[in-house]
């Protein structure tokens, strides 16, 4: 499928990242499980739990600062590299797909990025680290420097509107592939899920690779229930 695809799009979920360490934040165990998750709306109107949401970040800080890119993130990046995928649709907030070589534009973060943070009122963009001081010197996070508006880190929420943007690059890039590979993603979470199905709609192939069924198996071209790293070095080996 690799050999004869001309424009594949890659969609990598939780589990390409778990080859990495990183938690996955929805299985049973995870980190979701521990932790019951911060509503945007609630973010938005209570100050404290602004402070929880930055100090569960923080107390991430040196997971997501010790991780590197896996097999699995490198043979995304040598697909691209190749010209054999056009673009990354990522459901995954830390940044290695960009650390593994692939070219920021051609990544697609329809769930944000956790490595940096935004003003919600006039998007100014801002480093973490500034951020982390000031929180851990006043115990709060600092509002916008440059309009007074609340900062949050660059991620999308439960009950936050997924970002208009980058879902209208996901879905032009999926309408326009040949090859739609699934990475480590249980399919679940609407509307990322329904990216795949589009592409099978268009006459794309459909592959899985992802340790656990998923409900889309019976539609793909090829299922593949095994690690994702060891897959693709082999598959990248035999083009």
């Amino acid at each position: 499928m690799l050999r004869d695809a001309r424009r594949a799009v890659i969609f990598t979920g939780a589990g390409i990242s778990t080859e990495s360490g990183i938690p996955d934040f929805r299985s049973p165990g995870g980190y979701w499980t521990k932790h019951a998750p911060i509503e945007f709306q609630d973010y938005l109107a209570s100050q404290e739990l602004r402070r929880e949401a930055w100090r569960r970040r923080f107390s991430m800080e040196e997971t997501f600062a010790s991780v590197r890119p896996n097999d699995g993130h490198k043979a995304v990046a040598e697909l691209v590299a190749r010209g054999t995928a056009s673009h990354v649709i990522t459901q995954n907030i830390d940044n290695l797909h960009q650390e593994s070589g692939v070219p920021a534009d051609r990544v697609i973060e329809i769930h944000g990025n956790t490595r940096y943070a935004k003003c919600l009122d006039c998007g100014m963009r801002m480093d973490l680290e500034p951020i982390r001081v000031h929180f851990e010197q006043h115990g709060d996070p600092p509002d916008c420097p440059a309009c007074g508006g609340i900062v949050k880190t660059a991620t999308i929420s439960f009950g936050q509107a997924m970002p208009e943007l980058e879902m209208a690059l996901a879905e032009e890039a999926t309408l326009a592939c040949d090859l739609f590979v699934v990475l480590g993603s249980s399919l679940v979470v609407y509307p990322a899920a329904g990216f795949p199905v589009i592409a099978r709609r268009r006459g794309a192939k459909l592959a899985i690779v992802n340790r656990e069924p998923t409900e889309m198996d019976e539609i793909a071209h090829l299922t593949l229930h095994s690690g994702i790293g060891p897959t693709l070095k082999a598959a990248i080996s035999a083009l």
